[in-house]
């Protein structure tokens, strides 16, 4: 049992030996030690709270974001939606105007169709009277051959124009 208990001088020692290198271990090494602890603790600290501010912006951002796709999408949406309207408004006037275009189409061929009729039905009027006159002239000349049958047929149309 003797060895198992040590000898008072070596635990004084051992004790002293103890004191000496928590001194001088509290005295050149504790306060770097912990003040390099501290620095990370504050470094970690710091970085989580970047890693925090950096996620709040991302969430922003993609706020942002969606925000300036809804907004993009309305745009694009308006935008179709005029384009349309301005295809059928194309479409309703050029239907309209061609449609007016074609009355008058229309209207210029019966006027022009109108006025080559009057002009053959005056072409015809006209033949039909110089046909008529032709016919009249020899029949008169055939007829009138003498002065008699002449003075009679002028007094005939005497008396007709004074009757009438």
């Amino acid at each position: 049992m003797g060895l198992l208990i040590p000898h008072t001088g070596t635990v004084i020692w051992m004790l002293i030996g103890f004191l000496a290198v928590f001194f001088l271990l509290k005295k050149f090494a504790w306060k770097p030690v912990l003040n390099a602890l501290k620095q990370r603790e504050d470094s970690i600290d710091n970085a989580l709270k970047a890693a925090d501010a950096a996620k709040k912006d991302m969430e922003r951002l993609n706020q942002d974001n969606e925000k300036i796709i809804a907004k993009a999408k309305l745009e694009r949406d308006k935008i179709i939606k005029e384009a349309r309207e301005l295809k059928e408004t194309i479409i309703i006037d050029a239907k309209e105007h061609a449609g007016s275009e074609a009355e008058k189409l229309i209207e210029t061929a019966r006027k022009n169709i109108r006025a080559e009729k009057d002009a053959a039905i005056k072409d015809i009027s006209d033949h039909v009277v110089q046909l008529s006159i032709s016919i009249t002239e020899k029949l008169l000349q055939e007829k009138l051959a003498d002065d008699k049958e002449q003075k009679e047929l002028i007094n005939r149309f005497l008396r007709e124009v004074k009757t009438h």
